[in-house]
């Protein structure tokens, strides 16, 4: 028997208020905590400019976000047909990134986000592709947040095997092991928000079994495509972290 009110289906109405039992939440870094994507544009695009390539497009680097760096910077090579190793490609991006990491900063709602869950005593993982001297380098001005995490996997993390990258769901595993060894829980991925911003991630996340949150960079919304497909069902779309409805979560 199919009931409605207002002309919705009642199993329909309840479905939105999905009973959440969040535990923990895991986090992504680029893009998503830290405006440090827009840096990567800009140093790419110096790079691209050099060799009368460019600029680099959203459709493009929706592709790139959250792979591991020599994955990443593979195949930008290979789509712009730089005349470059890895290795080449690598070292130029460094020297320009490096003097720009120090002026990064939060994303709107980041901040207050790590603080409320911090106050609430719901553990918090961060699980990012970027290395560790990377991550250091990003965060050395950020502590007030940074500090927060109760742990931190780098993409460097010897635990995180090669090739097992995001989009694999590893990366993740490995923060909520962390999370559990640290507090002596059971928490479970069903139990965890994964905060996202770009398409591998969220594809790891999914894999992970989580409830992922993606929050794509505003200039990249024309190129999502089919966002309900995309998710599959395992996440919502926000414009912003400060458009989280923590109530749904029962944060």
């Amino acid at each position: 028997m199919t009931f409605w009110m207002g002309g919705e289906d009642v199993l329909a109405i309840f479905s939105k208020f999905r009973n959440y039992r969040i535990k923990a939440c895991l986090f992504d870094m680029d893009g998503l905590l830290v405006n440090t994507e827009d840096i990567y544009t800009i140093t790419c695009n110096e790079i691209l400019e050099k060799y009368n390539k460019g600029p680099l497009t959203w459709d493009v680097k929706l592709q790139l976000q959250g792979l591991p760096g020599f994955e990443a910077g593979t195949k930008l090579i290979e789509h712009y047909e730089l005349p470059l190793t890895f290795e080449e490609f690598n070292n130029m991006n460094v020297i320009s990134q490096d003097l720009k990491w120090p002026t990064c900063e939060f994303l709107p709602g980041a901040l207050e986000l790590l603080n409320y869950l911090h106050e609430k005593n719901i553990p918090i993982a961060l699980c990012t592709s970027s290395n560790k001297t990377k991550f250091h380098a990003k965060t050395s001005h950020l502590t007030e947040g940074f500090k927060l995490f109760d742990a931190v996997t780098t993409g460097d993390d010897p635990r995180l095997a090669n090739g097992r990258g995001k989009p694999c769901p590893d990366i993740w595993q490995i923060g909520l092991k962390k999370l559990n060894d640290k507090y002596d829980t059971n928490i479970t991925p069903d139990e965890c928000i994964v905060f996202e911003d770009g398409k591998p991630g969220v594809v790891s996340g999914k894999a992970f079994g989580g409830n992922v949150v993606w929050v794509p960079h505003h200039d990249a919304y024309d190129h999502l495509g089919d966002v309900d497909a995309f998710l599959e069902g395992k996440g919502e779309l926000l414009h912003s972290l400060e458009d989280l409805d923590k109530a749904k979560y029962g944060l």
